[in-house]
């Protein structure tokens, strides 16, 4: 009899102020639609259940996942920077949650196909960390398995879960993903993904 299938559950960290757009940049339009349910839409078709955590500008965002496959909650610390909309969605993760994949809202490139593979990469090897790789770093999206849930939860910083990765760097296992170098952080960056051809 075949072992149950891990469940991964997809954790969209969505909870900052935007300064360097110098607005809400999960509003800016990519091929008509909102760059916070581009990205939502994408790895929710790749998890088994998703979360948005939202923070600054919660009543601008919220109503844009209204009828997205996701679950929203609020991160009241958002301010504290983007560990503490970690530590906040891990307190969510139900005991059938094997894995959760961290996916920054401002990653426009991945597609729906990188996510999964991402995830079957995790599931062909569910001891180790699945990083995306690109250039000569690993990084978001990732999944971490359930036994480093604690240490996801006491993070603390601006800098999500970089120091998991480098402390656990002999257990990840990173996974090609090019398109996760690119970072929406300025009108400059979505005037140049505008302009580009777009998968």
């Amino acid at each position: 009899m075949n072992a149950p299938r891990a469940e991964v559950h997809a954790l969209i960290l969505a909870a900052g102020a935007s300064r360097r757009f110098g607005a809400a940049k999960q509003l800016a339009r990519i091929d008509g639609e909102p760059l916070l349910v581009r990205v939502a839409r994408r790895a929710a078709a790749a998890a088994d259940r998703s979360w948005v955590i939202l923070g600054a500008h919660a009543n601008e965002l919220a109503p844009l996942l209204a009828h997205a496959p996701v679950t929203v909650r609020i991160n009241a610390r958002w301010s504290e920077g983007l560990a503490s909309s970690i530590r906040a969605g891990i307190q969510y993760l139900p005991p059938s949650c094997d894995a959760v994949m961290l996916v920054l809202a401002d990653q426009a490139l991945i597609s729906t196909r990188e996510y999964a593979g991402l995830a079957q990469a995790w599931r062909d090897a569910p001891h180790s960390i699945a990083a995306a790789g690109h250039g000569p770093r690993s990084g978001a999206p990732a999944i971490f398995p359930r036994r480093l849930f604690a240490e996801l939860g006491h993070l603390h910083g601006d800098v999500g879960a970089r120091s998991l990765l480098e402390h656990h760097a002999s257990e990840v296992l990173t996974v090609p993903m090019p398109s996760a170098a690119f970072d929406l952080d300025t009108p400059d960056d979505l005037a140049s993904l505008v302009n580009s051809t777009i998968g």
